[in-house]
Order: structure tokens, then C-alpha cells, then sequence
């Protein structure tokens, strides 16, 4: 049988940085509440939590990987919601907030987890921000605190 080495979802004093678009703030802020909530719950301190806010989704690579190369936080969260409408926007401003997220986590090492919605409606929006699909912002928390728990085991 081989060994098996996972991460566990109890924090050991990690710090964290949030990184939350305000484009769609009444979405976002609803994950950056579900993402602090389930921090604080599974053992993180409010004292190594940090909020960054930036104006939208497409924005949120570059401040990540500005974080992410700090030094200073474990892993970084990128929350935000990126709704389709009538033109090809929504294509591009998903399509380069994911792949930003991705390279920050890939050139420091640092895990960047992409909490960013991308929807068809705001309904869709609305369920995946605490209602019928949970609340994608906690579940990029749990991503964060199985990674970093992880990474050390891998030291």
C-alpha cells in the first residue's frame, strides 16, 4: 500500500491574504464573508487575515502574485464574480483572471486559489454565493487551508 500524504483542513498559524474584486461587490462580498467564516473556523486567527480589495476580476492576478511574492502570507484567495452578458467581456475578463491566478500561484510557488465566479445570470451568482450551491468563497478557503497544510507536509 503506498504512503499517502494529503493536507488536512486545520489551520496551524497560516497567514492569508483575501483578494476581493469590487465589480459585483454584493456577490463577492457574500464569499468573502463564507471564505473569512470557514478561516475562523477551522483554526485561523483574525490577526493573520488580510483583505485586499481591487476594482474587478481582472485585476485580481496581478495583486495576487504581488502578495504571493511578498513573503508574508501561506496562500492567497482570489474572490470575485464574473457575470455573462450580451458581448464577448465576459470571455475575456474570465478567461485572463483564471489564467493570472494560475501563473501567480505557478512563478512563486505560493497556492492561489481561484474563487472567482463565473456565472450565466446573476441567479446563478446568487446561488453559489450561500444559497442552494453553498458559498464557492468557503470553498476556496478549504482549498487554501488543505494547501498550505499540504505543502508543509511536503517539505
Amino acid at each position: 500500500m503506498p504512503r499517502i500524504v494529503e493536507g488536512n483542513l486545520v489551520d496551524k498559524g497560516g497567514r492569508y491574504a483575501i483578494v476581493a474584486s469590487r465589480f459585483n461587490e454584493f456577490i463577492v462580498e457574500k464569499l468573502v464573508a463564507g471564505a473569512v467564516d470557514t478561516l475562523l473556523r477551522h483554526g485561523a486567527e483574525d490577526a493573520n487575515l488580510d483583505l485586499v480589495r481591487v476594482p474587478g476580476a481582472f485585476e485580481l492576478g496581478l495583486v495576487c502574485k504581488r502578495l504571493a511574492e511578498s513573503g508574508d502570507y501561506d496562500a492567497v484567495i482570489a474572490l470575485g464574480c464574473v457575470i455573462r452578458g450580451g458581448t464577448a467581456h465576459f470571455e475575456y475578463v474570465a478567461g485572463e483572471a483564471a489564467k493570472a491566478v494560475a501563473a501567480a500561484a505557478y512563478a512563486t510557488g505560493v497556492p492561489v486559489i481561484f474563487g472567482v465566479l463565473t456565472t450565466e445570470s446573476i441567479e446563478q451568482a446568487i446561488e453559489r454565493a450561500g444559497s442552494k450551491m453553498g458559498n464557492k468563497g468557503a470553498e476556496a478557503a478549504l482549498s487554501a487551508l488543505e494547501m498550505v497544510d499540504l505543502l508543509r507536509k511536503l517539505e
